[in-house]
């Protein structure tokens, strides 16, 4: 869809370089949301950690890092703002 559009966006592949807890918390502050609100309830990883999904960030945080696929993707970050791309057309906000 960016490319479509000739947007130019830096793809980070998550497997390869998750963010740590120090960029997770940057970007929960960006997006003005708790940690719980970004969590992919549906992965593996919330179930094996027995997550409830009422969790704080002080817990969650740590996870996230240990376990990036629990992390609602793709995120957009822009000028100090940033947007969940659920869908992909709300990366658009951000422009």
């Amino acid at each position: 869809m960016l490319n479509e559009r000739g947007i130019p966006y830096r793809y980070r592949e998550y497997r390869k370089e998750p963010l740590n807890e120090r960029e997770i918390r940057e970007v929960l502050e960006l997006l003005g949301l708790p940690a719980r609100d970004v969590l992919r309830r549906n992965d593996a990883a919330f179930k094996e950690n027995e997550l409830t999904g009422e969790e704080d960030d002080k817990m969650l945080v740590p996870l996230l890092a240990k376990n990036p696929t629990l992390l609602q993707r793709p995120i957009g970050i822009l000028n100090g703002r940033a947007v969940v791309g659920r869908p992909p057309e709300r990366l658009l906000e951000l422009l």
